[in-house]
């Protein structure tokens, strides 16, 4: 037993699926927070715990099956644990799939780093009639294994408490080493006498890894070490040419498949002393594998996966009608709340309608967004979206994108409701640059939860009696527009081979009500913030320019005079009428003071409306009306559509800001769906344009940002904005003037 420490620093480490993340959410609790590695745009999760006395730092590693290091998040795994000193290494392995998941073990015991084993989901394991022998394991592996159920924290106690006993134990960690033939292993002998002698690259790394990297032509080691001795890099290449040689000769192999077998020999050799055993025959079909005979099936599989994705929009608009009422209702009762009690001029202008106006359309839409959430979140820890990604593989191949694009194109916001910047990160784990490129330029066309306000908005207001189908369409569209835009690029500007697809599902699991409740207040909390923050402050600056300079003094003059001429032409009694109605807003007025007062909002409106296009704000829009106009965008379209370029949900803020400034009638309170349906400038066919443009316009400024950093250009970048508003505005003008010609969607 070593000492007690004060502070330790370990390392989660694990294949994907294999319940990393999770226990690492379950041992850090609210203790964590996310940032990138430096100089790379993988994804760094660190967290804190305490057990007892010991302040325990966790590092949450990037899922990996290897540590060939073929992929940036493979890298960073290796290089963080090289260059980090760490005093354990954590490494969760599922229970169910114990033969895959050793391989990294193995490769971490090779790194020389102390590793304990979390033998996690022992409760799937023994559902398929898998026992695992834990105690036996760890006597044959000579480290710690500790059984573990991520998601219920059943095990981190006792892993915490190996992981510090580790850490303060004097002793350092064994020297693994496992045969890989006479061939090999007198190649590996002959290299680390090299190696040690010349003190190469074992500041980093232990000899013998190093050899086996070189046997294995890891790039990025063999780049290390040219630039650090030349000379010994080239000597230990010949020894890799020498036995690759002779491999070849004799066994028809090359030594990177030779070492993975022997690596998985191992494994089984240990797996057969009686640590797994199954309580049915070896070749039972498990009952995940029944489901997917079913779900992924050539012909059922689609049917299923496009009546799923129906059910939950149907779930998602049926269920959250109400909430968004009381919404609306609350926000249209801030208004009236507002505009009561303060006084005519610039402060009431902005709170009415560029706060609340502007930020309350989009909060309006939390219900539904977190309805949505919640029912992803459904699909996404049962296992099912793993098999959407898996049945689309042979899909995406044909319009040559890679198997793993799929997941990005799902976190993106495939069903409805992602986001386009983690989905563009996770373009970074495809191996050729070319399929990463098509897959970051491409995922933002699916449809994050910053257009689904959009949508909802448009679809609820002018296709309400079918909105399931139609989100189901919209989601086809950009399904099949990314698919054909990825078969564009690859066919002329990023041209090049297909590389092959391989993917694990992981088995199927009842999700937890408090996963769930977990997952979709997570993503809820960052929509609620993004519209309190970013929202808040393009939705002033754009009150701001759709405000100033305001309409200059002759013509508030003419205004003026008109008003005056109708009430000097209106009787004294309508004036006395409406004199009174101003200190009393529930009185009733004759027909004549009402006809007056009709007349005098139809002036307030014209005024309302040339103030704003006179604005700033308004002269782009109308500067961009001659072109627009052949999507059937009128100007106060535009200037949404200007500001949704920062972010989409402004496209939302922005209408109901200024359709807000255009509405002079206190006695309307409606949504801002109903005041488009009301303006003459609006029909079901405006709204399918601009629907196509919102999904294929330019992504918003911070996606821009991380195509940039993933691209490693800004040319690609700029690429995206141009080519996909170009895009778009081809797609929507042209369904819009095939649609006035036929008179499709106008009535």
């Amino acid at each position: 037993m070593g000492k007690q420490l004060e502070q330790i620093s370990i390392a989660l480490g694990g294949n994907p699926n294999s319940g990393k993340t999770t226990l690492f959410n379950s041992l850090t609790g609210a203790r964590q927070h996310v940032g990138n590695y430096p100089g790379v745009t993988v994804e760094k999760k660190e967290g804190f715990a305490s057990q007892n006395g010991t302040n325990v730092h966790i590092v949450d590693l990037p899922g990996t099956y290897s540590l060939t290091a073929y992929s940036q998040d493979e890298v960073v795994a290796r290089d963080f644990l090289t260059e980090s000193k760490n005093e354990a290494v954590v490494n969760i392995v599922d229970a169910s799939n114990l033969e895959r998941n050793l391989y990294l073990t193995v490769q971490l015991l090779e790194l020389g780093v102390p590793v304990c084993l979390a033998l996690n989901m022992v409760d799937v394991a023994e559902s398929r009639g898998i026992t695992i022998d834990d105690k036996k394991l760890s006597n044959l592996m000579e480290i710690p294994v500790i059984p573990t159920i991520a998601r219920t924290g059943k095990g981190k106690e006792e892993l915490l408490n190996k992981a510090i006993e580790m850490a303060g134990d004097a002793k350092p960690s064994r020297n693994f080493s496992i045969s890989y033939g006479d061939d090999l292993d007198e190649a590996l002998n002959e290299m680390e006498t090299i190696i040690l002698k010349s003190n190469f690259l074992i500041g980093s790394y232990p000899a013998r890894w190093v050899g086996i990297k070189y046997l294995e032509k890891d790039e990025l080691v063999i780049e290390k070490g040219d630039k650090i001795n030349k000379a010994v890099s080239s000597d230990l290449i010949k020894i890799v040419e020498s036995v690759s040689k002779h491999l070849k000769n004799t066994l028809n192999t090359y030594p990177e498949a030779l070492i993975s077998d022997y690596r998985y020999g191992y494994i089984s050799s240990i797996l057969k002393q009686g640590v797994v055993k199954r309580s049915h025959e070896e070749n039972r079909l498990e009952l995940s594998d029944k489901i997917d005979k079913v779900v992924t099936n050539r012909f059922l599989g689609p049917l299923i996966m496009a009546a799923i994705i129906y059910g939950l929009y149907q779930f998602v608009f049926t269920y959250s009608e109400a909430p968004v009422v009381w919404f609306e209702n609350f926000f249209g009762w801030l208004n009236g709340l507002a505009s009561d009690n303060m006084s005519d001029g610039l402060l009431k202008s902005l709170v009415v309608s560029g706060i609340i106006d502007g930020v309350g359309g989009v909060l309006g839409f939390v219900p539904l967004i977190m309805f949505m959430f919640f029912g992803i979140s459904i699909l996404e820890d049962s296992g099912y979206l793993a098999r959407v990604a898996f049945m689309l593989d042979k899909v995406f191949a044909a319009f040559g994108l890679h198997g793993n694009s799929v997941m990005a194109f799902i976190v993106s916001g495939g069903i409805a409701g992602g986001c386009a910047v983690p989905g563009v990160m996770a373009s970074r784990t495809l191996k050729s640059p070319r399929e990463k490129l098509a897959t970051l330029l491409t995922v933002p066309f699916m449809n994050c939860g910053a257009k689904l306000p959009v949508m909802a908005l448009l679809v609820g207001a002018f296709f309400g009696k079918n909105e399931a189908l139609m989100m189901l369409l919209i989601t086809v569209i950009a399904w099949g527009g990314a698919l054909l835009v990825a078969k564009l690029l690859r066919m002329t500007v990023i041209s090049g081979p297909p590389t092959p697809f391989v993917m694990e599902l992981p088995p199927y699991r009842l999700p937890t009500m408090r996963g769930l409740l977990t997952h979709t207040w997570e993503r809820t909390w960052q929509y609620i913030k993004k519209a309190g923050t970013v929202i808040l402050g393009i939705s002033i600056i754009l009150w701001a320019m759709m405000t100033f300079p305001g309409l200059p003094e002759s013509d508030l003059a003419v205004f003026e005079n008109q008003r005056n001429e109708v009430m000097e032409a209106a009787s004294a009694e309508a004036v006395q009428e409406l004199e009174a109605a101003a200190d009393n807003d529930e009185a009733e007025l004759s027909e004549a003071a009402a006809a007056v007062q009709d007349q005098l909002f139809q002036i307030d409106g014209r005024e309302a409306e040339k103030a704003l296009r006179h604005s700033v704000a308004g002269s782009i829009g109308t500067a961009l009306e001659p072109v627009s106009k052949a999507a059937g965008f009128d100007w106060r379209t535009n200037i949404a559509l200007v500001g949704g370029f920062a972010a989409k949900e402004v496209v939302v803020s922005t209408l109901g800001t200024a359709y807000s400034m255009g509405e002079v009638d206190p006695e309307e309170t409606g949504s801002l769906g109903e005041a488009l349906q009301k303006s003459p400038g609006w029909n079901p066919l405006v709204a399918l344009s601009l629907i196509l443009f919102t999904i294929f316009y330019a992504p918003c400024f911070v996606t821009v940002v991380a195509i940039a950093r993933e691209a490693g250009s800004w040319k690609w970048a700029g690429f995206s904005m141009v080519f996909n508003t170009a895009l778009a505005f081809g797609v929507a003008a042209t369904v819009y003037q095939i649609g006035s010609a036929t008179g499709f969607l106008i009535g």
